[in-house]
């Protein structure tokens, strides 16, 4: 039997997540979180679970603050990241910090009961999605310095600030993004304008735009 401790701060997400693993044999579900610290907390208070699968950004402590922590006071654990971001540098950074799998949010569930059988017995794993990419860079000759937009960018952009550009790019509302993503009206807004002061941009047009020239969307 599989023990997985679920972290992921969005309850339909986890809950989604949870019902096909314990739909499958082999797997259980001892515990979920909506962040690193309660994610910690759990872990000082029961038993130590074979997998922690988490998202990356979270309120407190994000995914790989928590990857950070648990490779050094619980490496016996293997840390699974279940993430909408297929940015390579997250990618990269993440397995140098003692990541046992990469997935993406997008990914089958064929995929996904795959690779965390095959990290319970000790493999390493990315999604397809992720492995393509790094394929393309390898034919394409490039090293990760040069890969333009998705696969390298200094605009530090969270999970769901990514979200909400997306829903933005395809000209949703606040309100509607709100709708969509189970946010208030306020806190979209507080999402959009980070992202204008992050990009340097003067409004929502010249957002979007940056966010296609520099490969953020595509």
């Amino acid at each position: 039997m599989i023990k997985i401790l679920l972290v992921e701060d969005h309850m339909v997400v986890r809950n989604g997540i949870k019902l096909l693993l314990e739909s499958q044999e082999g797997f259980e579900v001892v515990g979920e979180a909506s962040n690193g610290k309660e994610a910690l907390d759990f872990l000082s208070a029961n038993s130590v679970p074979d997998i922690v699968l988490t998202d990356i950004s979270m309120d407190e402590m994000d995914g790989m603050e928590l990857l950070q922590v648990l490779n050094k006071q619980y490496s016996s654990i293997k840390v699974v990241i279940l993430s909408m971001l297929n940015q390579i540098n997250y990618v990269i950074e993440a397995f140098e910090s003692g990541l046992a799998g990469y997935l993406v949010k997008n990914v089958g569930y064929h995929e996904l009961l795959f690779g965390l059988n095959h990290i319970a017995n000790g493999g390493r794993y990315m999604s397809e999605e992720i492995a393509m990419i790094l394929l393309d860079q390898v034919r394409s000759g490039q090293s990760y310095a040069q890969i333009p937009g998705e696969l390298q960018t200094d605009f530090d952009i969270s999970e769901r600030e990514l979200e909400v550009l997306k829903l933005i790019a395809e000209g949703y509302t606040n309100v509607e993004i709100a709708d969509k993503i189970f946010l208030s009206k306020r806190t979209v807004e507080g999402h959009r304008q980070n992202l204008i002061d992050k990009a340097g941009v003067k409004n929502t047009a010249h957002l979007v735009k940056f966010a296609f020239e520099r490969g953020i969307l595509n």
